[in-house]
Order: structure tokens, then C-alpha cells, then sequence
């Protein structure tokens, strides 16, 4: 996949520019009013899958934080810290679009599920041949995974500082808040 860190994860967030909609509870439960073209995935929220199988706590947060040299810089997705070698689980069901071996993300996966793309950095394991590989998973460009399925394992790969898995989610190409996510998932449950 072609560009370097900053077009591959976005280092600025695209505001949503379609209708927005009210009146429904998780949407609410999101924080943010949601483009009517998202709503269908919404039933869909108490099917997502926690990414990481072993939780330490959140490091990073979506939207502007401190970075290199104490700079401002947009964070697109959720920090999540784990043990290292974390069983790490997709999401939702869907096909890997992508693997990422670069100096920001490191080792990656990004998935595919209609028009949401989730994306998974600082992995363990290598990319050789457009291929991820970590323990006995392997994944390349096409590959089918169910929500829940082990993609991978908690690494340092990248910019990364110490263990921990970056978990984006963008719909069509705008990057949303994974802590909202993950609330609406939380709410859907309960409903």
C-alpha cells in the first residue's frame, strides 16, 4: 500500500459532511450524530468484538494529543494497552484489504467490513511478500476474518513506545472515535 504514515492513517480528521440524524438512541450513545448511510451498521454494534484479547488499560486517546518533540499532532484511532503477544481479534467480520510494514504503524492490518475499515498497528510478528505472519496467523490482501478471529498479536512494531495495539476505524474514508465505538457496542448490548 502506497504513501507514508500520514496518508495511510490520516493525520487530520475529515469531518463527516452528510445528513445528520437525531433522534436515535445509539447515536446518542456514540456521542456524535451519525450520517444516515451509517445507521444500518448500527443493530450491527452488539456483534463488534473488543480488539484485544488481554486489557491493561487506554494510552492514547482518539483527536489531538502531545506528540514527537511535544508537537500537537491528530490521533486517529484508540491506544489500547495489552501484554505483549495478545492475542489481537478483528472487530467485525470482513477481508483484510491491506498489511502495513512501515516506520509509524509498524506491522498492520487493515480489514474491510462494507463501508468500514479497521485498522490494527503495532503488531508483532513480519509482513514478507504481502503476507502477515505472527504465531499461526497468516493473513494477506483478500484474506476472509470472522469478528472475534485472531489476526494477530500485541507488538511494539513502529512508533510505539511500549505494548500496545493503535485500533482505527474510519467509514467511508472519515475517521471516527473508537471510544465511541465502543460505547455504542456497550449500550447495544444492554438494549
Amino acid at each position: 500500500m502506497g504513501g507514508g504514515p500520514c496518508t495511510r492513517l490520516g493525520c487530520s480528521e475529515r469531518r463527516l459532511r452528510a445528513p445528520w440524524l437525531i433522534a436515535l438512541p445509539l447515536a446518542t450513545a456514540l456521542g456524535v450524530l451519525i450520517p444516515a448511510e451509517a445507521l444500518r451498521a448500527e443493530q450491527r454494534w452488539a456483534q463488534g468484538v473488543f480488539p484485544v484479547s488481554r486489557f491493561l488499560g487506554y494510552t492514547s486517546h482518539f483527536g489531538e494529543r502531545s506528540g514527537a518533540a511535544g508537537r500537537r499532532e491528530r490521533h486517529t484511532g484508540l491506544d489500547i494497552a495489552a501484554p505483549l503477544g495478545s492475542a489481537v481479534r478483528s472487530w467485525w467480520s470482513g477481508s483484510v484489504e491491506s498489511v502495513i510494514n512501515d516506520g509509524s504503524c509498524g506491522v498492520g492490518v487493515v480489514i474491510r467490513s462494507g463501508d468500514y475499515v479497521h485498522t490494527y498497528c503495532h503488531l508483532a510478528g513480519r509482513v514478507e511478500g504481502g503476507s502477515y505472519r505472527s504465531g499461526g496467523v497468516s493473513l494477506r490482501a483478500g484474506s476472509r476474518v470472522r469478528g472475534g478471529q485472531t489476526i494477530g498479536h500485541v507488538g511494539m512494531s513502529g512508533r510505539s513506545s511500549g505494548p500496545h495495539l493503535h485500533w482505527a476505524v474510519s467509514w467511508r474514508g472519515r475517521w471516527l472515535d473508537p471510544g465511541r465505538i465502543l460505547r455504542a457496542m456497550v449500550a447495544a448490548r444492554r438494549s
